[in-house]
């Protein structure tokens, strides 16, 4: 199996200009990898691996389980690389389900990211990122088809709720993908909604490879093309124009639970 193995790290400078966003350690201006996400997803820099502990504000609020909101693309994926380490090490937290949160809850809501997943009921984000009650916008399909309904609910987070992360979560194996790269291939019917699925997901089937590794590339390949549809709805290019949100592809291992991104 061969994916972009990127750790999962938002932060870096490059030109809005350049053809691929970087990946790398933390460096002071971040503007400018920003801009540059409606350009491509991210690639592999000389960053920290997947999991490195967040910034030390954001670890200790997490572990009082009434974690401070991150503000910024940066600081949203580096607490969902801390959670996803937790997850993979079974040290899990389950933060913010104190009846202190559940109760706060009651008046509103400030989720820091969008995770929009697979309807696999192997990858559930609040569970790969160990992130509790009101931290997490989640909206799955199969195969993360998008649609309008799945369009205006993520506008709905990052418009209304000001979320600055909106992250396409794929996974290893995934049942969608495989069925659409089948019925591609055999020209089978499948029945109508999920004819749909596989309609959708169906331009991105990577027929320079055969069998298994199909599925597996038309996966990153399904990844990469709901992030960049998603970084070109006008609305939310904007705000990745100003620098106050990022839109990211990763995808889940289910052999080793690791979340990377995708480049």
């Amino acid at each position: 199996m061969k994916t972009e193995d990127t750790p999962l790290r938002l932060s870096g400078l490059q030109s809005a200009a350049s053809a691929r966003t970087r990946f790398a350690a933390a460096r002071p201006a971040r503007r400018g990898f920003l801009r540059a996400g409606l350009t491509g997803a991210a690639a592999l820099g000389a960053g920290l691996t997947l999991g490195a502990a967040p910034a030390p504000a954001s670890a200790s609020a997490a572990s009082a389980g009434t974690s401070r909101r991150p503000g910024t693309p940066d600081e949203a994926l580096r607490e969902l690389a801390a959670g996803n380490l937790r997850w993979r090490t079974y040290r899990e937290r389950h933060p913010d389900e104190t009846p202190a949160v559940r109760q706060s809850l009651t008046s509103g809501q400030q989720p820091f990211a969008v995770v929009l997943g697979c309807v696999d009921s192997r990858v559930p984000p609040e569970l790969v990122f160990d992130q509790g009650l009101g931290d997490l916008l989640t909206v799955r399909t199969a195969g993360e088809v998008l649609d309008e309904a799945v369009l205006g609910s993520v506008a709905f987070g990052v418009l209304e709720l000001h979320i600055p992360l909106v992250l396409v979560l794929g996974h290893q194996s995934c049942g969608a993908v495989k069925a659409a790269v089948q019925a591609d291939a055999s020209g089978e019917e499948l029945p109508a909604h999920i004819r749909y699925l596989a309609d959708q997901i169906a331009p991105n089937i990577d027929r320079t490879k055969e069998g298994d590794a199909r599925v597996d590339s038309t996966i990153d390949a399904n990844i990469r093309a709901v992030r960049a549809r998603l970084a070109a709805e006008p609305d939310l290019a904007a705000k990745v124009n100003a620098g106050q949100l990022a839109v990211v592809g990763a995808r889940y291992e289910l052999t080793n639970q690791r979340v990377h991104l995708i480049a």
